[in-house]
């Protein structure tokens, strides 16, 4: 009787490239610009993605490019909420404070704002091209490749 072990990159069989986009600009008019600049379709999902229980919850803009068989997605890194503060039992005063907590999508890149993660199982696109592209963008300071292989978060890049 033959015994199979699956290991962990037995699923990890997706080809995707991650792109990640420094960007001061609201979620919806970055995906108005790449639309432009780029010539596709992002629309926003009905759903945002939800990490860590609802701890935190990112807007996603996707596009299925059925001719050249790509799925496009736009993601939110970084996701601010405002909590209450833990305030100390021995205080003199009974004031509650509210404090601004920043959650990220991929911890590893605490300052990137958006992550353009593009899926191909043919592997042909011109990634430098696209980089090209969106650098043209006023909007955009810099953006550049990630190798998401070597993300230790990279599970929460699986949308679907």
């Amino acid at each position: 009787m033959a015994l199979h072990k699956l290991l962990e990159d037995d699923f990890d069989d997706d080809a995707y490239s991650l792109l990640a986009i420094h960007c001061d600009s609201d979620d919806f008019r970055l995906a108005y610009l790449l639309n432009q600049y780029l010539n596709i379709n992002l629309k926003r999902c009905v759903y945002d993605l939800d990490v860590k229980y609802t701890t935190a919850s990112y807007s996603i803009y996707e596009w299925k490019n059925l001719n050249k068989q790509t799925m496009w997605s736009l993601v939110e890194n970084i996701f601010k909420r405002e909590e209450e503060s833990l305030a100390s039992s021995g205080s003199l005063f009974n004031t509650a404070s509210k404090v601004i907590k920043t959650y990220n999508l991929i911890p590893e890149y605490k300052k990137v704002n958006y992550f353009l993660k593009i899926e191909n199982d043919d592997n042909n696109i011109d990634i430098k091209s696209i980089i090209h592209k969106i650098q043209k963008i006023p909007q955009v300071v810099t953006v550049y490749d990630v190798d998401a292989i070597t993300l230790k978060s990279k599970n929460n890049l699986i949308f679907n």
